[in-house]
């Protein structure tokens, strides 16, 4: 995943032994209740490079810990399979040779059934390792967390590539019924724009519990005063560049962009369709009609950038992000995340305050103009951890915030995501600086 950050690099003091096994049991349930909507054959399709089956994701997560923990802190254990390394491992050459990431949907065998075996076993064993707790070394809490932010991070993939797998069928069929009570808007407020202060700033995780390797070393970073939206940008506000002819009109698009809509034909966000004059977009609960209040969602880099260019702005630096979430100290708890169970961004409310910076965490990750790469300083883990996320730092745009998808315990405003360029199966959407 480009969520997959990298090696814990703060002990989790925030984590006490004694509800340990109650959090990893509640981040392992979370898992299996993404999947219980779905069908036995819902889980081993993969119909593009990006997206993994649900019953592979199901079972790299087990081996995450069998491998990691088990394996190293369990005295007597014997691994499930001696196959299933090959099986689901998902990227680490330190640890052997692995089943390609494009064969993935090839993995008929072992059936659903003992990769929910599988799962159980991991389960019973972890807890009789977190039994131990008290005894094991620093290093195990360090692993034992960066375990449960690794599974985390797979829930917010396994609810992007569980739509982007049902979307794929003829059938379009929903995940979940559409909920009753969804917020709805005819539009959202007007964007304001708000001042944040450059001069030097500090960027990087200072806090005492957990981050990724790649949110440190804290730095000091110079910005020049700028300007933020208030919100997101919406389907409504990208509805306007495409009836303007946005995608016709190579003057707004980088050239890598440009070439790409013209090979790949594109002409709209992912997932939007138009039928019979109207714009419907397809959902986790099947083909609804676009929501014109909604942040917009589902696009490329190229995109992001070539409608902040059709608009007169540009996207903001991953610097002047986390200065401006800093200045602003947004609340967790007005995202749009995991939890909800609506798996879209929300509309912000008529009455928002137009002097506060909203959706900054949850809704929509939100592309950044910066390359993916190390902070000053920055030295990649030892070992089989080092390569979670150092050898990724090339070639790729960091997003910042969170998403609809993400657990709201997951997020924090140092934590950096990553994708190539062209990637939009993931709810990736705009926020304007100038």
């Amino acid at each position: 995943m480009s969520t997959s950050a990298s090696s814990v690099s703060v002990a989790p003091t925030f984590l006490s032994t004694a509800n340990w096994l109650t959090r990893y049991q509640a981040v392992r349930e979370q898992s299996v209740a993404l999947c219980r909507p779905l069908l036995a054959e819902d889980t081993v399709v993969q119909p593009t490079l990006d997206v993994s089956p649900p019953k592979w994701h199901l079972a790299h997560m087990s081996w995450f810990f069998e491998t990691f923990l088990l394996r190293e802190y369990l005295p007597g254990y014997t691994v499930f399979h001696p196959e299933y390394a090959y099986l689901f491992n998902s990227y680490y050459n330190s640890l052997g040779s692995r089943v390609n990431r494009a064969d993935r949907g090839t993995i008929s065998r072992p059936p659903l059934a003992d990769v929910y075996a599988y799962r159980a076993h991991v389960d019973a064993h972890m807890a009789q390792l977190l039994a131990l707790a008290d005894t094991l070394p620093a290093a195990f809490a360090e692993l034992f967390e960066l375990g449960l932010q690794h599974e985390q991070q797979h829930q917010e993939l396994l609810a992007t590539d569980i739509k982007y797998i049902l979307s794929t069928s003829p059938l379009a069929p929903a995940y979940l019924p559409a909920p009753t009570d969804r917020a709805t808007s005819a539009s959202a407020p007007a964007a304001t724009w708000l001042p944040v202060n450059g001069g030097m700033n500090r960027v990087g995780y200072e806090g005492t519990g957990f981050c990724f390797d790649n949110e440190l070393p804290v730095h000091d970073t110079y910005v020049a005063d700028f300007e933020l939206q208030n919100r997101l940008v919406t389907n409504a506000e990208y509805l306007e560049f495409i009836q303007a002819g946005g995608y016709q009109d190579f003057r707004y698009w980088l050239g890598e962009g440009w070439d790409l809509v013209q090979r790949e034909g594109w002409h709209a966000p992912l997932y939007w369709v138009e039928k019979d004059g109207q714009w419907l977009r397809f959902t986790h609960h099947g083909l609804q009609p676009l929501n014109l209040a909604a942040p917009v969602t589902q696009i490329s880099f190229y995109e992001a950038d070539a409608y902040a260019q059709w608009a007169g702005y540009r996207l903001p630096t991953e610097q002047e992000w986390e200065i401006a979430a800093r200045q602003f100290q947004p609340n967790p708890a007005a995202g749009t995340f995991l939890e909800s169970g609506l798996f879209d961004p929300q509309p912000l409310p008529a009455d928002a305050d137009p002097t506060q910076c909203h959706q900054l965490l949850g809704d929509a990750w939100e592309w950044t103009y910066s390359p993916y790469h190390p902070y000053p300083g920055y030295q990649r883990a030892a070992g089989a951890l080092g390569e979670y996320n150092g050898k990724f730092m090339v070639n790729q745009l960091v997003l910042r915030g969170g998403s609809c998808a993400t657990p709201e315990s997951h997020i924090r405003p140092t934590y950096r995501n990553f994708f190539h360029a062209d990637k939009r199966w993931q709810f990736t959407g705009i926020r304007l600086a100038r």
